[in-house]
């Protein structure tokens, strides 16, 4: 398999996308207004306590208080082996190990998502290159990554001597078939940078950052970047000159695979722009013809597998299995490019075959196995959905790159155009009643305004036979569909051409959209909602030409195609 990294640089964000046979798996993005507080170090303090939920706020000087869990704050603990620690749950009260008003040190685990703040503990864990830190732990793990136990055993003999005492360490992945001395310059830098932090803490203010974490760049060289990447290009002269200075202590061979690419925005060159964009979609195409859906809610993301468009060659069992196991390797590649944390639900097409579910699932774990965040799969409900949890560190991509809808708050729906259609009819009823004015102006989205005037004004005339008033609709595209404005004129002067987007005589160019409901010969186009009858227009379906205008009615105008 070959793999690449790409490093995008830009004025206000660095982008990195871990490609896999040229397929983007992992986005990272960092930007200079809002960057990664994972891994920053903080002297806090203690504001409230809350023995009901075994948890205490700490003031760390972020616009929100840090939440600290009992077994964050538990002293000494057995950590959980893996490349970045990990923590055990103890039978302490939070009341007994924390006070208000108390200082400590802490290091953010978890980012800040949405109105929560960041989770800390106070077990600092600080990563090098082939070993992770633990100041306040006395422990030796080895990465579950590491799979010979030969290696395993080596390993752990390696870091039993270079570990400093009342220190713990983990060794990570990266660090399979390394020397004492690769060990010690990791340990030698990682403990020379914990008595720094110490020396900041001691005499800084309360609260205060103490130790910031690497740039998106320099976390790729300590995580990512390893022997099994092919190839690392950058966009950046500074950065690649940066990188070769940084390798020549970490990784000197590694240099040879380091690859500068002078070219703005290597993104779109290598094809990762698109691929963002469709990992903002609900839907994800299939090669065989059928899609995934993927809804994130905040208590959990939901995926729905479809046949789609594929019908398959001999029988709906095998069509509904190569759907299945193509969705299983999809769903692995979509967890990692998108970052989506927390529990996953997936909703398998039925499969009525035992094999063929195992099938399924084991594809799908395979799949997992790539993924160097932390992923259970629990197995298949009786509803026959497979649950899934994946550890949620920092935002998902969608989260970074997108907001909160302010017209539908989230939810992604809209009212639909008769819905709309009924409810303004009321509203029109409503001012027609209210007001003396024999003029009403209605302004609304071309969609919905079309749809108040009807079939050559048919329902306009029906409103202004109900209502008794002279009504002007307008078309505007600076409404949202679901925004209307209705307002009393005390008189119609000038109401026409305050009203129609069109004039007669007025040149314009607009593309024809239909054919014209009882004559084939002219077409239809829209200039704002406002309907163009255009002579001869009929054979002209989907071009944008150039009309004139000829003359103006309450509910359309006439128009014919003029040479320019």
């Amino acid at each position: 398999m070959l793999k690449e990294i790409v490093v995008n640089v830009g004025e206000e964000e660095t982008r990195v996308a871990v490609l896999e046979d040229n397929v983007p798996v992992e986005i990272y993005i960092e930007r200079s207004v809002n960057q990664r507080l994972v891994g920053n170090i903080f002297k806090g303090r203690v504001e409230n306590v809350l023995p009901g939920m075994q948890a205490a706020f700490v003031n760390i000087g972020l616009e929100k208080n840090a939440f600290l869990y009992v077994e964050d704050a538990i002293p000494a603990r057995s950590p959980e082996v893996n490349d970045q620690g990990g923590t055990a749950l103890g039978g302490a009260n939070i009341c007994d190990i924390l006070k208000q008003g108390q200082e400590v040190l802490v290091q953010i685990v978890k980012e800040p998502i949405g109105t929560k703040g960041p989770r800390v503990t106070i077990h600092v864990t600080l990563p090098g290159r082939y070993l992770v830190l633990m100041p306040t732990v006395d422990y030796i793990g080895i990465s579950r990554r590491i799979e010979s136990e030969k290696e395993r055993e080596r390993l752990k003999d390696l870091a039993a001597r270079v570990k400093p005492e009342g220190m713990g360490v983990i060794v990570r992945t990266v660090a399979e078939g390394v020397e004492e001395e690769e060990f010690r310059q990791d340990i030698n830098l990682l403990t020379k940078l914990w008595r720094k932090i110490l020396s900041r803490a001691a005499y800084g203010p309360v609260p205060n950052l103490v130790h910031r974490d690497l740039e998106l760049v320099q976390r790729i060289l300590r995580d990512i970047f390893t022997e099994d990447v092919d190839r690392l290009t950058l966009n950046s002269r500074y950065e690649y000159e940066k990188v070769l200075d940084l390798l020549d202590i970490t990784g000197p061979r590694l240099k040879l695979k380091v690859f500068f690419d002078e070219r703005e925005n290597i993104f779109e060159e290598y094809g990762i722009e698109q691929e963002i964009e469709k990992a903002l979609k609900r839907k994800v195409w299939l090669k065989c013809g059928g899609y995934l859906v993927i809804d994130q809610a905040e208590a959990l993301t939901a995926i729905d597998v479809n046949t789609g468009k594929y019908v398959g060659t001999i029988n709906l069992e095998d069509t509904v299995l190569k759907t299945n196991l193509e969705a299983a390797q999809e769903i692995g590649r979509q967890l990692r490019l998108r970052n989506i944390g927390g529990i996953v639900i997936v909703d398998f097409i039925d499969m009525s075959e035992e094999s063929h579910r195992q099938q399924v699932l084991q594809a799908l774990e395979a799949e997992i196995k790539r993924d160097k965040t932390k992923t259970n799969i629990l197995g298949i409900t009786q509803l026959g959905l497979v649950e899934m949890t994946r550890k949620k560190v920092r935002p998902s991509l969608a989260e970074v790159l997108q907001k909160t809808c302010p017209y539908c708050e989230g939810k992604g729906k809209v009212l639909s155009e008769e819905t709309l259609g009924i409810h303004y009819k009321n509203q029109i009823y409503n001012m027609a009643r209210q007001t003396s004015a024999q003029t009403i102006l209605v302004e609304a989205n071309p969609v919905v305004a079309a749809r108040l005037i009807g079939s050559g004004g048919a329902n306009l005339k029906d409103l202004e036979n109900k209502t008794g008033k002279s009504l002007y609709i307008r078309g505007s595209t600076n409404h949202h569909i679901e925004s209307v404005t209705i307002r009393p004129l005390q008189d119609n002067e000038g109401v026409q051409a305050h009203t129609f987007p069109v004039k007669p005589g007025e040149v314009l160019e607009v593309k024809v959209e239909e054919p014209h409901v009882s004559n084939i010969n002219d077409g239809i186009a829209r200039v704002n909602g406002f309907i163009l009858d255009i002579e001869g227009a009929g054979s002209l379906i989907g071009e944008t030409i150039p009309v004139e205008v000829s003359k103006v009615y309450r509910t359309y105008a006439k128009a014919r195609p003029v040479k320019i």
